[in-house]
Order: structure tokens, then sequence, then C-alpha cells
């Protein structure tokens, strides 16, 4: 997916709601054990609930790849089933030596056909390139995380005075363009987004962190938003988990719903 075509479909459904998928067998209702693919039927169901109202959708590897050969079956029927006019981003944080690094876009580029997967970027520009030698794919750059250890490390100061994770940003943009190329800035950091994006002012940000995290979309939006939007607020929990009865699909719709409204306020504010 373009950049372009990502940009109208934020402006077609006035969202930039990113739906993260994951799904966990023991969070689930319990009338979806009863089917043949339990994961696949609650992610088709919350698919169907809110792709009026997303732009991207998200899952989380590690829900998948935990159940073995299973999951990952699960995993490409929910790639199938996600709608051609979605985003879809494996969220996978992968980043190893460069031979290791081209096998792992290879699965998620070639085998699985995602638009993007997220990269840790910490051993270098070497272990990133591979992902980013498959054309129309995009790499999501973990920078500045919503957890709460993300403090440990990415916020050391270099010797130059910045933090490391603003040498991250800065480094990176040399390795592709804003076409190419986002980052993942955690919307628990609100206060951080104004001066990251003053360091990358044409670069999409995948936000983790809204919802049950409790990060703060208006402020986010104020921050980083640019004249295309440029951000990609996930929400997962929040909206998958909206209900834990027979009713979560119509749950999750009614979040979803609310979530796109907010943004829809806010992009008419802030988007211009």
């Amino acid at each position: 997916m373009t950049r372009k075509e990502l940009f109208d479909q934020i402006q077609k459904k006035q969202s930039y709601l990113c739906v993260g998928l994951d799904t966990d067998l023991e969070k689930i209702p319990k009338h979806l054990l009863k089917s043949d693919d339990p994961v696949f039927e609650f992610n088709k169901q919350i698919i169907d609930a809110t792709k009026d109202f997303a732009v991207a959708y998200k899952p989380n590897i590690a829900f998948y790849e935990s159940l073995g050969a299973d999951g990952w079956r699960s995993l490409e029927k929910t790639l199938d089933y996600i709608p051609k006019d979605c985003f879809s981003i494996a969220d996978a944080k992968r980043g190893d030596i460069g031979n290791t690094s081209s096998l792992y876009a290879r699965t998620f580029f070639k085998q699985m056909n995602f638009d993007s997967v997220t990269v840790a970027p910490y051993m270098g520009e070497d272990s990133v390139k591979p992902f980013l030698e498959f054309d129309g794919k995009w790499v999501i750059l973990l920078v500045h995380t919503s957890n709460s250890g993300s403090r440990d490390f990415q916020l050391l100061e270099t010797r130059e005075g910045k933090f490391l994770y603003e040498e991250v940003i800065l480094a990176s943009q040399f390795w592709a363009s804003a076409d190419r190329m986002m980052y993942v800035v955690g919307a628990t950091h609100a206060d951080k987004v104004g001066s990251i994006r003053t360091l990358a002012p044409d670069h999409f940000f995948l936000v983790p962190g809204v919802g049950a995290q409790g990060g703060d979309l208006e402020g986010v939006s104020q921050a980083g938003m640019t004249a295309q939007c440029g951000l990609i607020v996930n929400s997962s929990r929040a909206i998958i988990y909206a209900s834990g009865k027979e009713d979560f699909a119509e749950a999750a719709r009614k979040a979803a719903a609310q979530t796109q409204q907010e943004m829809k306020k806010l992009l008419n504010e802030y988007c211009r």
C-alpha cells in the first residue's frame, strides 16, 4: 500500500484507527472455543464489526506463534480476511543480523504478504535493510515505545546530548524515505510526540497505547498530526475485548465507532 492509498483511506473513513488483533484463547468468549478455529472465528467477527471504522489491522504475532502450527494457520486466514483497502501490520518486532533479517522479511512480505512489519532497530542498519528490499512494503521502527520499561534504554542520553531513541530516528532517515518507513511512538508518551515530530516531520507514526493503556488520543493528535494525518493509532484490548460475552462483536463495533467519531473531530481540527 502506498502512502497516498493509506491517506485516501484515512480521508474516506475519517479515521486513523488501527485495530490490534491480540487474540488470546483465554480471553475470547467461551462459546467460540467450540469452533474449528476459535482464533480466526473471533478475528473474523471483529473485522466484520470494525472494518467501517478501521484503516489498519495489526495482529501481534506472539499471540499466534505461541499456538504453533495452528496459530500460523489462523494468522494466514486472518490476513486473507482483512479487507484489501486496509493497511496490514505484522507486529513481529523482528531484527537480527542481515541474513536472518532477510528470512524474517521473506516470511512476512513474500510468504504472508503483509503491508508492513515492526522492526527493532537496535542492532543497527544491517539488521533493518533487508526489510527494505521489498518494493511497496513498509518498515515500522520501534523508537519510543509505550511500555514502562522504555525508559531503561530508550531515554539514555548520548554524548551528543540526545536521547538514544532520537539518535535512532535521525540515523534511520538515511536508510529509507518517509514513503517506506514509519516509527512506533507510544501514546503514553504524548509529551514527547511534538519533539519527535520535529525530528521526523514527514513520517507516519504508529501509535500504540490508546485505550486500555490510557494514552491521550487528543494530545497525540494535536502534537503529531500532519497535513496527511501522519498517524495510525492502535487500540487493541479496549476494542476487541469490549465485551467477553456473545455480544463481543457488537461491543467492538460500538467501541470502534466511538473512537472513529473522536478521530473525525480531531482530523477536522488538526489535519490541515
